[in-house]
């Protein structure tokens, strides 16, 4: 059986496709055209992140989001809730392979019978019914800092924790979406204690395990890949034991994990 992350996919299609997807989502859906994609997230009510996906257009009225963990099913369920009268079908897609494919521009699409590919810069993501599953995206995904939600994070931050506006995933200047009032007053009035960094681990360690320190959980892991080079990982941790390590501060986790910042983003 195969370890490979499988894609997870949601189809909106419908007249009120766009118009749902702009209501629900803290993206700018509106702005997004056909052919192209954008990173989007769907949001609680205070705020924390329950899906992360990139939102492809497919046609006029069709999009489709590729899930960044999670699955499909449980996602429409929620989503469903809140179709009410509006024109649109929300539809859990069979899991899909996930692979690696050719560079091609930053959020272009390419359609091919049964495939999608999504363009990531300086490689792409192949989305399709049948193929070969690898990993090879993965790592350079993890060092743009563009994290893959497990069900433990997922649910648990705020888009400032995962730097999700960088991505413009988070829009603090369109109408109201699900969690918008949290969102906005962290962006405008501050506050936030914890970020997003990347760096390297002193031993392998799970994607999704709690950083804890001194019995007190301080951070999470998001995913780790080890590689020649160690244990890269993408982790989110509060803003006081992050300065600790920028400033060449030990600090004990209680795994005895030591833990190496190599990059860090705000929100």
């Amino acid at each position: 059986m195969s370890n490979h992350p499988h894609a997870e996919t949601v189809l909106l299609e419908g007249p009120d496709a766009k118009a749902f997807a702009h209501a629900q989502f803290s993206s700018k859906v509106d702005s997004l055209v056909t052919g192209r994609w954008q990173f989007s997230t769907w949001l609680d009510p205070q705020g924390r992140v329950r899906a992360f996906f990139h939102l492809a257009r497919l046609g006029d009225e069709r999009y489709l989001l590729v899930l960044r963990g999670g699955d499909a099913v449980t996602l429409v369920t929620a989503l469903q809730r809140f179709v009410f009268r509006s024109k649109v079908r929300v539809t859990a897609m069979a899991s899909r392979v996930l692979a690696t494919a050719p560079a091609i521009p930053l959020n272009e699409i390419r359609q091919e019978q049964d495939m999608l590919v999504l363009g990531c810069d300086d490689h792409s993501l192949k989305i399709s019914a049948n193929g070969i599953a690898d990993d090879a995206w993965r790592l350079p995904q993890l060092q743009a800092g563009w994290p893959w939600l497990t069900p433990t994070t997922l649910g648990k931050f705020l888009p400032a924790a995962l730097s999700l506006q960088r991505l413009d995933a988070v829009a603090v200047d369109k109408g109201c979406y699900p969690g918008q009032e949290i969102v906005a007053r962290l962006h405008f009035r501050g506050g936030h204690k914890r970020h997003l960094h990347r760096g390297r681990l002193s031993q392998a360690a799970d994607n999704g395990e709690a950083l804890v320190s001194e019995g007190h959980e301080v951070g999470r892991l998001l995913n780790v890949i080890a590689n020649e080079h160690g244990n890269e990982a993408l982790f989110v941790l509060n803003d006081d034991i992050a300065e600790q390590l920028h400033a060449g501060i030990s600090v004990t986790f209680d795994n005895k994990l030591v833990i190496e910042i190599n990059m860090s983003w705000p929100a």
